[in-house]
C-alpha cells in the first residue's frame, strides 16, 4: 500500500542526504542521469538528487532513510542499457554506483576475483587478460558498462553461446536491501547449493529489489589461440542452415553470430575483408582453445558451414582479428546512423525458428512503413530485431514502438522469450504477461512485494504486467 507520508522537498532532500554522506557526495540531478540509450525514444526521466556512495555501508545508510521517508531510489552503473532501466521516472533519488570500482580481492591462481558494483567491464576484461585469465560476458559499451548494471541485467554477448551470459560468472554478490539491510549471498566458492537461488533472483532484477554493491566473479584461463571465421551467404534461408549444421555436428565454438542483409548493407563500411554483392546473410563464429584444438574446430567448423559458400574470410593475426571484433562491436551504432534513431528489440526463439524469425522481422517493419533488419547471436536464437526511425519524427517513432509489440508477439508465438540480454526495464514492461500463467505472474509480484514493499527501489520497471 503506498505511503500517505509527506515526502521531503528537494532542498530537505539534498540537505538531509549531504549531512548523512558527506561533502562532495550528493548533487542535484543532472541530464546525463536521467537517461540512457533508450534517449532518443523519447525517454528521459525525472529525479530530485543523484548520490554517490563510496561504499556498502553509504549506500545502507542512503537506502535507509530513503526507506523512512517514503523516498524511491534508482540504481545506475554506466547508463548504456536499451530498455530504460536506469532511467528513474518517479522522482526521488539516483544511486550512482561509479564511485564503488575498487577491486577487493583478486586470486589469479585460483581464477577468481571480488570486484566493486562501479567496476567498467572493460577494466576487468584487461585485468583479466594479463594475468592470463578471461570473463566472457562482454555486453556492448564495455568502456561505459559497469559490472553492477551487467548483473542486473543478467547482460551476455556473443560468447554466451559458448560460456553462458553473467549468472554464470557470479559466485557471491553483496547487495543493500531496500530498508538499508546488507546481505551476503555465496562467495568465492565455486559450488553452493545451501538455500534457495537468491543469488541467481538478484542476477537479472534490474535493481528492482536490491542495490547490488560487488560481486564475487569467476574467471577461466584465456584460451591460448581464437580463430573467428566469417561466412557469407546468398540469403537467409542457407545461412541459417549452416548455423543449424553447425549446432547439430556437436561443435563447441565460442561465437555463432549473424547479420541479415540489411544489417550487412548498413555495417559494410569498416569490414575488414572482402564483401561479395550479393551477400544475404553473414555468419560469424569463434574456434577458440589450445592451437590445436581451435585449429581443428576451425577446420571442422569450415566443413560445416557447407558449399553455399559466397565467400569466407579467416583472420589469422591478432591485427586482423582485433579489426573483425572492432568492427562487430560498432555495429549497432553503424546500423542506428542508417536514420539516426532505431527500435531494437532482443528478442529470443528457438534456433529452428531463426529463419522464420528473421524474415517476419523484415515484414512486421514493411506493414508499417519502416526499414527492418536484425542481427544477434545466432546460437543462442537472440535477434536483436531492430526497426530504422528517425528521432525527430514522433509519428514515425510510435510505428517503431507499435511495430515492437508485434515483434515480442512473434518471439512468444514462436515459443520463445521477450527479452534474451537487455531486460524488461521500462520500454518492455508487461510484456512478461505474454509469456507466463497468470501463477507464474503472481510469484514474480510476490517476490518484487516480498523484497520491496513500498515499491521504491526502481518502480514501473520489470513489471509482469503493464500498469501505467
Amino acid at each position: 500500500m503506498a505511503s500517505t507520508r509527506a515526502r521531503p522537498t528537494q532542498d530537505a532532500l539534498l540537505a538531509d542526504l549531504s549531512r548523512l554522506l558527506g561533502a562532495g557526495r550528493v548533487e542535484p540531478t543532472s541530464a546525463q542521469f536521467l537517461t540512457d540509450a533508450t534517449e532518443w525514444r523519447g525517454m528521459r526521466g525525472v529525479a530530485d538528487a543523484v548520490a554517490f556512495p563510496e561504499s556498502t555501508e553509504e549506500v545502507a545508510r542512503l537506502l535507509a532513510w530513503c526507506n523512512r521517508h517514503d523516498v524511491v531510489v534508482t540504481p545506475r552503473g554506466g547508463g548504456t542499457g536499451l530498455a530504460g532501466g536506469a532511467v528513474p521516472l518517479a522522482g526521488g533519488v539516483v544511486v550512482a554506483l561509479e564511485r564503488m570500482s575498487a577491486v577487493r580481492s583478486f586470486d589469479p591462481l585460483l581464477w577468481r576475483i571480488q570486484v566493486e558494483a562501479g567496476l567498467r567491464t572493460a577494466e576487468l576484461h584487461r585485468l583479466a587478460r594479463t594475468n592470463g585469465l578471461f570473463f566472457a560476458p562482454d555486453p556492448g559499451a564495455a568502456e561505459q558498462s559497469q559490472l553492477g548494471g551487467n548483473i542486473a541485467t543478467n547482460a551476455g554477448g556473443p560468447h554466451a553461446f559458448k560460456y553462458g551470459a553473467t549468472r554464470a560468472w557470479v559466485s557471491g554478490l553483496e547487495a543493500v536491501l531496500a530498508d538499508g539491510e546488507q546481505i551476503e549471498l555465496g562467495g568465492p566458492v565455486r559450488k553452493d547449493v545451501a538455500g534457495y537461488d537468491l543469488l541467481g533472483l538478484l542476477v537479472g532484477s534490474e535493481g528492482t529489489l536490491a542495490v547490488i554493491t560487488a560481486a564475487w566473479l569467476k574467471l577461466l584461463p584465456a584460451p591460448d589461440v581464437v580463430l573467428p571465421l566469417v561466412a557469407l551467404y546468398p540469403d537467409t534461408a542457407s545461412g541459417c542452415a549452416a548455423i543449424e549444421r553447425v549446432i547439430g555436428s556437436g561443435l563447441q565454438v565460442a561465437t555463432l553470430d549473424y547479420l541479415d542483409a540489411g544489417s550487412i548493407a548498413a555495417a559494410a563500411i569498416g569490414f575488414p575483408g572482402e564483401l561479395p554483392a550479393n551477400a544475404g546473410f553473414m555468419v560469424i563464429v569463434e574456434a577458440d582453445g589450445s592451437a590445436s584444438e581451435a585449429e581443428r574446430l576451425r577446420d571442422e567448423v569450415r566443413e560445416a558451414l557447407g558449399e553455399e559458400l559466397l565467400a569466407l574470410h579467416a583472420p589469422t593475426t591478432r591485427r586482423e582479428i582485433e579489426a573483425l571484433w572492432s568492427w562487430r562491436s560498432g555495429i549497432g551504432i553503424q546500423i542506428a546512423a542508417q536514420r539516426a534513431g532505431k527500435v531494437s528489440e532482443d528478442i529470443v526463439v528457438p534456433v529452428e525458428r531463426l529463419a522464420q524469425a528473421i524474415e517476419e522481422t523484415v515484414a512486421i517493419g514493411a506493414r508499417h512503413g519502416l526499414t527492418a533488419l536484425s542481427w544477434g547471436h545466432a546460437g543462442d536464437g537472440n535477434l536483436h530485431s531492430t526497426l530504422l526511425v528517425d528521432p525527430g519524427d514522433p509519428a514515425e517513432i510510435e510505428r517503431g514502438e507499435v511495430a515492437a509489440e508485434e515483434l515480442f508477439a512473434l518471439a512468444v508465438g514462436f515459443g520463445g522469450a521477450v527479452s534474451g540480454e537487455h531486460g524488461v526495464g521500462w520500454v518492455k514492461r508487461g510484456q512478461l504477461a505474454r509469456q507466463w500463467s497468470p501463477a507464474a505472474l503472481a510469484l514474480h509480484e510476490g517476490v518484487k512485494h516480498l523484497f520491496d514493499p513500498k515499491n521504491l527501489l526502481n518502480p514501473g520497471k520489470k513489471e509482469a504486467r503493464r500498469v501505467g
